[in-house]
This record gives C-alpha cells, sequence and structure tokens, in this order.
C-alpha cells in the first residue's frame, strides 16, 4: 500500500513542479516586462512579476527533482491563493468569457497543499542526500 501511495504522491509532485516550471518560463521568455506591465495594471507593483516567475522556475525545478517539496509546495500554495483572489475570482470557476476562471489554479493549489501535508520521499534528490550523510555519519 505504501508503494502505491508514494508513486502517485511522487506522480502528483513531478506533475506540480513541471506544470510551474513551464508558466514560470512562459513569463521570461515571452517578456517578462509585459508582465511587469500586466501586474501594474491590476494594481500589484510590477517587480513581483520577476518573484513569481522566479518562485515558478525555481520552485517547479525543485518539485521535480524532490527538494525541500513541503516547503516548495507551501510556497506555490500561497502563489495559488494569491492569484486566486487577486485575478481569478472576480471571473468565476469556469470564466466569464474575458479570461479563464480559477479551476486550474485550484486544482494545482490542491496538489501543494497536498505535497506540502504529505511530502514525497520517492525519488527524491534530498532523500539521496540525507540518506548518503546518515551513512557518512553511522559508519564515522
Amino acid at each position: 500500500m505504501l508503494k502505491k501511495y508514494e508513486a502517485s504522491t511522487v506522480i502528483l509532485r513531478v506533475m506540480l513542479g513541471i506544470t510551474f516550471f513551464v508558466h514560470g518560463l512562459v513569463k521570461f521568455q515571452e517578456g517578462i516586462e509585459n508582465i511587469v506591465g500586466w501586474f501594474e495594471a491590476i494594481g500589484l507593483p510590477g517587480f513581483l512579476a520577476y518573484g513569481v516567475a522566479s518562485v515558478e522556475v525555481i520552485g517547479g525545478l525543485a518539485l521535480i527533482l524532490g527538494l525541500g517539496s513541503r516547503i516548495v509546495s507551501a510556497i506555490l500554495a500561497l502563489l495559488m491563493i494569491g492569484a486566486t483572489v487577486k485575478v481569478k475570482l472576480a471571473g468565476g470557476f469556469l470564466g466569464d468569457g474575458q479570461g479563464a476562471g480559477y479551476e486550474l489554479d485550484l486544482a494545482l493549489l490542491v496538489m501543494a497543499v497536498f505535497i506540502a501535508i504529505n511530502g514525497s520521499k520517492m525519488f527524491a534528490l534530498d532523500q539521496i542526500i540525507l540518506n548518503g550523510q546518515k551513512k557518512e555519519t553511522t559508519s564515522i
């Protein structure tokens, strides 16, 4: 039973990581200055665009690799709460014809909260590093 649970958790972790990584990468590739302008247009400080995109890229990579999954997921969950409340909530669950709804944001939020609560150790780089350090300290 535990193996199935861990296997399904690693699938969630990696897919969440890929999704955030791609979203952040696109922000940089398509011109972060456009995102800065959009942030300012909706009443947020423009510099936050750099932070959001960086958190998405770095956090996405960290999740894919399994580095600090719980902490990274908690940060990404906060990001999704902010995006939903500030940008998507007014458009409704499925959108309003003008823009997307918050259904994807909500799904990503739930995935992030699940990983933040439960962690994901299978195929996680931090577990490999920790196990290597434990072996070194026990053999000394």
